[in-house]
C-alpha cells in the first residue's frame, strides 16, 4: 500500500544568494570611466583615485563633491551626458548617475565590450560589486553582502575596530625580502587599555618583543606562541641588559627580516633612551618608527587626581629625574615638578626644592604603581615628605609631583591614615 502525504501550498522560494568570485584589480595607471555627478559617483572616484586609477567622469552635472574633487586636477571630466564610445579605452567603468535608462545603457555598452562594470543603480544586475573595505598597511578587507551596502559598511568597522585593537591574528607569515624594522612603541604607565592604538597593532604584527619592566606587560601573553620576547627589564641600580646590548639586539633582529617591536614604558622620548635606540638603528641602516606613549609623568599624577597643569594654580610643569637639575628650575609652587625615578634621592631633592621660593611647606604627593594593582598615594610637604616615604616603605616604580597643583587631588583632602593604600583606576574593562 502507497500512502501520499497531504499536498502543501508551496510559499515563496527564497532566491539563493549570488555566488562572487573576490578579486583584487591594481589599477593604478589604468583607465577608469565613472558615469555620473553626484555624491555615489564621487565617492567611486575618489576611492579609485587612491589607488592610482586614470580617472574620467562623464557628467552634465558635477555635485559639491565631485566639484571637491576636480579642483585638485587629478580626474578629467566631459561636462556632458554619457555617449557610447565613452568606454574606449576603459578598463573598468561605474556608473551612478540615479537615472535608469543611463545606467542600463552604460552597463550593456560595458558588457558588449567586454569591460567590467558596476552599476550602482541596481545591484541585482550588476556584474560588478564594490565592497566595504578597511585598509591597514599591506592589509586589506572587503565585505560584500549581496547589495546590502549598511550591512556590509556595519561588518567592516567591526572588523577595522577589531584589527586596532591587535584582536586579530596580523602577524606576518612569509618575512619580506631585505631588513625588518623597528617600531619604539611607549606602552603608557602599564595599563593595557592606555597602549595607544598603533602601538597595540604593531604588537600583534611583531615577530620579536624586546620588552622593558614598567609597559604593559599583561599583553605579552595574548601574543602568538612563536613570537620571541626579550625581557630587558631594569629595576633601581640593577641593568641586566645593558643599553649597548638593547641597541645590538634591535639591530640584530631586524638586519634578520623580522618585525621587531621595542615595548617600552610611558612614552619613548620621554627619558626613556628611546632617542638614542632611535639613532642607533639609523646609523645602522635599519628602519625606525616611534609610536608615542602616553607619558607617567603625566598620566600617573591624573591616576591620583593631580593635573600637572591647572588654571589659576599651575601653567607650566618639568619633568626631571635628579636632584641635581632642581637648582636651575624655574618658578614656585605654581609651577609643578615631577620627579621620575626620584626615590633614592627624595631627601635631598626635597631639601633643595624648599630653599627656594617653594619653602618647606610646599605640597608634594607620591604615587607608586600607577594604575597597578598596588597604586599608592602618599601626601605631605617638601619639609615631611622624606620621612614619610621611608616610614611607609615607598619603593619605585613611583611619581613624585611637587607643587600646588597636589591640592586638587582628593587624596589630599583625606585623613593621613587612609593615605596608605588606593584603588587604581582602570583605564580598561
Amino acid at each position: 500500500m502507497t500512502h501520499s502525504a497531504n499536498p502543501v501550498a508551496a510559499g515563496p522560494v527564497a532566491p539563493r544568494p549570488v555566488a562572487l568570485y573576490p578579486l583584487g584589480l591594481r589599477l593604478s595607471g589604468r583607465a577608469v570611466l565613472v558615469v555620473g555627478g553626484g555624491a555615489v559617483a564621487a565617492r567611486r572616484a575618489s576611492g579609485l583615485v587612491a589607488v592610482g586609477a586614470l580617472v574620467t567622469v562623464v557628467a552634465p552635472e558635477a555635485g559639491p563633491d565631485l566639484r571637491a574633487l576636480l579642483s585638485t586636477g587629478v580626474v578629467t571630466w566631459r561636462n556632458r551626458g554619457y555617449r557610447t564610445g565613452d568606454l574606449a579605452g576603459a578598463w573598468l567603468a561605474h556608473t551612478a548617475t540615479g537615472v535608469t535608462e543611463v545606467d542600463t545603457q552604460v552597463a550593456a555598452d560595458a558588457e558588449a565590450a567586454r569591460i567590467w562594470c558596476v552599476n550602482a543603480g541596481d545591484h541585482t544586475a550588476s556584474d560588478a560589486w564594490v565592497p566595504a573595505v578597511t585598509r591597514r598597511d599591506d592589509v586589506t578587507v572587503t565585505v560584500s553582502t549581496g547589495g546590502d551596502p549598511r550591512r556590509a559598511m556595519a561588518l567592516r568597522d567591526a572588523i577595522a575596530t577589531s584589527l586596532d585593537a591587535g584582536e586579530l591574528p596580523l602577524r606576518h607569515h612569509r618575512r619580506p625580502a631585505g631588513a625588518g624594522t623597528v617600531h619604539l612603541v611607549g606602552g603608557g604607565p602599564g595599563d593595557p587599555g592606555l597602549i595607544t592604538v598603533l602601538g597595540r597593532r604593531l604588537l600583534a604584527e611583531a615577530d620579536v618583543v624586546i620588552a622593558d619592566r614598567l609597559g604593559p606587560r599583561s599583553l605579552l601573553g595574548e601574543l602568538d606562541p612563536e613570537v620571541l620576547v626579550i625581557d630587558v627589564g631594569k629595576l633601581p641600580g640593577h641593568h641586566p641588559v645593558p643599553q649597548d646590548e638593547i641597541n645590538a639586539l634591535l639591530v640584530e633582529h631586524a638586519r634578520a627580516g623580522r618585525r621587531v617591536v621595542r615595548l617600552k614604558g610611558g612614552d619613548p622620548y620621554v627619558l626613556g633612551r628611546g632617542g638614542e635606540e632611535a639613532a642607533y638603528c639609523r646609523s645602522h641602516g635599519v628602519t625606525v618608527e616611534v609610536v608615542p606613549g602616553v607619558t607617567s609623568a603625566i598620566s600617573v599624577p591624573a591616576a591620583a587626581g593631580i593635573p600637572v597643569t591647572h588654571r589659576g594654580v599651575a601653567a607650566g610643569f618639568t619633568v626631571v629625574t635628579g636632584h641635581e637639575q632642581l637648582r636651575a628650575l624655574p618658578g614656585g609652587r605654581d609651577h609643578t615638578v615631577i620627579l621620575l625615578m626620584g626615590i633614592s634621592a627624595l631627601s635631598g631633592s626635597a631639601a633643595v626644592l624648599a630653599t627656594g621660593t617653594r619653602g618647606e611647606g610646599c605640597p608634594v604627593a607620591i604615587i607608586e604603581d600607577g594604575y597597578g594593582p598596588g597604586q599608592r598615594v602618599t601626601i605631605g610637604t617638601l619639609a615631611t615628605i622624606a620621612a614619610l616615604a621611608e616610614s611607609r616603605g615607598v619603593a619605585s616604580p613611583a611619581v613624585v609631583v611637587v607643587g600646588d597643583v597636589v591640592t586638587l587631588s582628593p587624596h589630599a583632602h583625606t585623613p593621613r591614615r587612609q593615605l596608605v593604600t588606593t584603588a587604581p583606576r582602570k583605564a580598561h574593562s
